[in-house]
């Protein structure tokens, strides 16, 4: 193989049993394994972070399995380029000589509806068994009418184990294409500037081993910073340090700097990140990290959300600077993500506790004299439109879980509850 070819592509494993980690998807007598062996493979999606091996597994699905593999990268592909394939794949009988041929779409998530749709037709009628590879959650980016007739297949971040059989298998690679011997004498750096992406960390070791012009390359902790230090400022959309642009971005808004929020947004927007995942990120944060404190920003990141979609680049990124800026400077509380962690914990320390006879509905006779929503009261009944009366489980009763925080909004809360449940839930 070509030796500027990188070391990721040299050492991509051509079967399963060359494939490291995901055993859950492809180890011995697992789902999919059983299903390239019986030759009954459904149409799929492959959903993990980047450098997890979709790629990789696509292809070797489709040696292992003898078929006709087509293959299509949603950033530079189109509805006629989705067209021209399943054409192909009826004119030249291919379906009847070598078995229904594979379509690999990779980053299927970047696809338009009008995409998505354009495959439906050969997916449903068999035409083409389709892979489709996503860093995205499937449940947002695919459209449910392709989503139902595939299954999903979730693919992990490499563990710590996997990792260093890659770099033992770089590492031989590595001397026979260059005679120069190299010692791993520290790989703690090497594993975390992978940040559990298989093609990242073989990339980064080919490129620390390049750096040195010795014939004995010995592997440290501070080598490997300082040769990869410099290629951390670089921006990666379709993997490289994308996650820790969008990290630092989170956490700015979090921690209230709109300067810094404004700098990691224009990173991402030159470095051409779709602003849809953006846009999805803030939503999240809104409501994780401003919450009940100002419920506005909800609104106004949702409302980015649906619009950015309609206008898109260039105009969309004044739409993300005025919703991220907003956030950054919004009051921050995370009450409401604390009160539902709490409440799903002790949903699972309790168990599955009865409603209430008082909460019950009652729509037939039987129930109604059993007493079911017997005792209960009107809330629009009493003064202010409050009745107190019991909501929770008799085994839980007094429990608090919503915590409000120290923010005008919440203050008033606090106060509201204190009035109404006085001493009951210790407001």
């Amino acid at each position: 193989m070509n030796l500027e070819t990188p070391l990721a592509e040299r050492l991509r494993p051509k079967s399963l049993d060359e494939y490291v980690g995901q055993q859950q998807l492809v180890g011995e007598g697992s789902v999919l394994r059983n299903a390239i062996a019986s030759g009954q493979l459904p149409s799929l999606i492959l959903w993990g972070p980047p450098g997890t091996g979709k790629t990789t597994l696509a292809n070797i699905i489709s040696q292992t399995m003898n078929r006709p593999f087509f293959n299509l990268s949603a950033i530079n592909s189109g509805v006629k380029d989705v067209r021209d394939v399943i054409a192909k794949a009826k004119e030249n009988g291919l379906f009847n000589k070598q078995g229904k041929p594979i379509l690999f779409i990779d980053e299927i998530h970047r696809f338009s509806k009008s995409q998505q749709d354009s495959l439906l037709g050969a997916v449903e009628k068999g035409v083409i068994t389709l892979i489709g590879a996503t860093t995205e959650n499937p449940s947002f980016e695919v459209i449910s009418a392709l989503l139902s007739r595939c299954q999903v297949y979730i693919l992990k971040s490499l563990e710590k184990e996997h990792l260093e059989t890659l770099l033992e298998k770089g590492r031989e690679q590595l001397e026979r294409d260059s005679g120069k011997k190299i010692v791993f004498k520290e790989t703690e750096a090497m594993l975390r500037f992978s940040g559990g992406d298989a093609r990242k960390l073989l990339n980064n070791l080919e490129l620390v081993v390049n750096a040195s012009s010795a014939k004995k390359v010995s592997i440290t902790n501070e080598l490997v910073m300082e040769c990869l230090q410099n290629s951390l400022s670089m921006y990666d959309k379709n993997g490289e340090n994308h996650y820790d642009i969008i990290s630092a971005f989170i956490k700015s808004m979090r921690g209230s700097d709109p300067n810094a929020t404004v700098y990691w947004l224009a990173r991402m927007i030159e470095g051409g990140e779709d602003p849809k995942f953006i846009a999805r990120r803030m939503l999240i944060l809104a409501s994780e990290d401003v919450g009940a404190a100002n419920p506005t920003a909800l609104v106004l990141a949702n409302t980015c959300f649906q619009a950015i979609a309609v206008i898109g680049y260039p105009e969309a990124e004044i739409i993300l600077s005025q919703t991220a800026v907003y956030l950054a400077n919004s009051p921050k509380s995370n009450a409401t993500y604390s009160a539902i962690k709490t409440a799903k914990s002790l949903v699972q320390q309790t168990g599955d506790l009865p409603v209430p006879l008082q909460l019950r509905n009652a729509p037939t006779k039987l129930m109604e004299q059993i007493g079911y929503g017997k005792e209960y009261k009107y809330s629009h009944d009493g003064d202010g439109n409050f009745v107190s009366q019991e909501f929770l489980p008799k085994q839980i009763v007094g429990q608090r879980l919503y915590e409000p925080q120290e923010n005008t909004r919440e203050h008033a809360d606090r106060q509201r509850l204190k009035k109404l449940w006085k001493d009951k839930y210790g407001y």
